[in-house]
């Protein structure tokens, strides 16, 4: 076994933790494009609104970019995965969370069957932010 392949699961982690903290489309898109040499295929989808009424569409986004972006096939196990670790990511930050207002990016990663999904919230009111990241893995 090779070390990437032994690493599976931190080279997934931390290519979603580096997508999901892009601050353009371009740096997002040049980051995809450089995961992708390491055999790494790689998403993001950003996110706003309530956390409560928002839950539940961060994941169903997640899944939505994964499929579009090829990280992931239409199987019921591979979208069952991302959903699962995006789920994983966004309760590491609700008791932060709850009752106020989210925004940021979701980073999905895979390298072989090694998926990982990192949530970045920016969590408040007006300009009074709490940033955080949350971080799901899952194994297809």
């Amino acid at each position: 076994m090779s070390d990437q392949s032994s690493g599976g699961s931190k080279l997934a982690a931390s290519t979603a933790i580096k997508i999901a903290l892009t601050t353009s489309r371009q740096e997002e898109r040049d980051l995809i494009d450089s995961a992708r040499q390491q055999f790494v295929n790689a998403a993001a989808v950003d996110f706003g609104g309530e956390f409560i009424a928002s839950v539940s569409k961060i994941i169903e986004r997640a899944v939505i970019a994964a499929k579009r972006e090829h990280v992931i096939g239409s199987t019921h196990a591979e979208e069952g995965a991302v959903a699962g670790a995006a789920h994983e990511a966004v309760s590491q930050l609700m008791q932060k969370a709850v009752g106020l207002n989210v925004g940021g990016k979701i980073g999905i990663a895979r390298f072989e069957d090694h998926i990982g999904v990192c949530a970045y919230f920016g969590i408040g009111l007006l300009h009074l932010n709490e940033i955080s990241i949350g971080l799901g893995h899952r194994v297809v």
